[in-house]
């Protein structure tokens, strides 16, 4: 279990959950600032009143990089309120909201993000941010797939790794997250069943039931193949043994979204100051340090800016993508 301090929210189940959020919500915050705040460029004045608390349920790869840790202390300053962040993979990020848990979900999984607002579950459901899923593997490249379309990459990782091919192996996240969605996708698209092709087919096929980050390390250590978001990817770069093997192809996109949850279904949560988030993630200054994030350590943006795309029925077709 992680520890909760005062910048993290992490949920616990049954009562004793729901005993500490009505604690929150009738004390207050008793967390103070973060440090390092990075000025704006329009210096906005700090909101008057009680200090707010807002509760994130978010996908791993967005926390892992360090994105959230950049963007919020400029947010709890300006609107006078702590952010408290739970860091999931999207389908159990989503559990979290359909429960009430929590007051904004920033996920990546487009057609779950579409059932999600059709169920009432969500509203102000906006794009901010997109980068691209890579597949990652061993230097060596035993299945002999760089370049390769992903699809067929994939189909040919299967081939071999049922054939009993020495050194052929794949990590997958294997726990429901966005990339777990998104990995499932090129299955289908190269022509398999995922429960019945691939899952449990042999030794070959591992499911790390982990993080984007521990996922990466996994495949590290097996010398396997994986898929992950780039963003993760080059934020854990230093600590792997594993080299970009195929980083283009359209089913590679990956678009970040936040999602208020519905007031009007849950009272109690605080629809606006995560509106005011949303709006906080789609305003210039932000999306300006969202493309420029991770430039000064990596070479390149982890993430690029999404501004204002109205992701209802958005349905990632990326028409609205800048530079897409």
């Amino acid at each position: 279990m992680i520890p909760m301090d005062t910048t993290r929210f992490v949920p616990v189940a049954g009562v004793a959950f729901t005993l500490l959020l009505l604690g929150a919500w009738i004390a207050g915050c008793t967390g103070t600032p973060s440090e390092g705040t990075i000025p704006l460029t329009s210096p906005r004045p700090m909101a008057e009143g009680p200090r707010g608390t807002l509760l994130m349920a978010t996908t791993t790869s967005l926390y892992d990089t360090g994105l959230l840790d950049f963007l919020r202390p400029d947010f709890e300053k300006e609107f006078n309120a702590d952010v408290r962040i739970t860091s999931q993979g999207t389908g159990k990020a989503m559990e979290l909201a359909k429960r009430g848990d929590v007051d904004i979900l920033l996920v990546h999984d487009p057609a779950r993000e579409i059932a999600f607002m059709d169920e009432g579950y969500g509203i102000n459901h906006r794009c901010f941010a997109y980068n691209y899923f890579i597949i990652v593997g061993p230097a060596s490249d035993p299945a002999v797939i760089a370049g390769m379309k992903p699809e067929d990459a994939f189909r040919k990782i299967l081939t071999e790794g049922i054939k009993g091919t020495a050194g052929i192996a794949f990590v997958s996240r294997g726990d429901g997250s966005g990339t777990h969605a998104k990995e499932q996708a090129i299955w289908k698209a190269a022509g398999f069943n995922y429960t019945v092709d691939v899952q449990k087919t042999g030794a070959w096929y591992i499911e790390a039931g982990k993080g984007m980050g521990e996922t990466l390390v996994m495949a590290s250590e097996k010398g396997a193949y994986t898929l992950t978001d780039e963003g993760t990817y080059l934020a854990f770069k230093g600590n792997l043994q594993l080299t970009p093997l195929i980083e283009q192809g359209e089913i590679l996109r990956n678009v970040y979204s936040a999602i208020t949850i519905n007031p009007d279904r849950f009272p109690n949560q605080n629809a606006t100051l995560a509106n005011q988030f949303i709006t906080y993630l789609l305003r210039d200054t932000t999306q300006q340090k969202i493309a420029s994030f991770g430039k000064d350590r990596y070479g390149k943006g982890l993430f690029s800016a999404l501004q204002g795309a109205d992701c209802v029925r958005f349905g990632c077709d990326c028409t609205a993508l800048a530079g897409g």
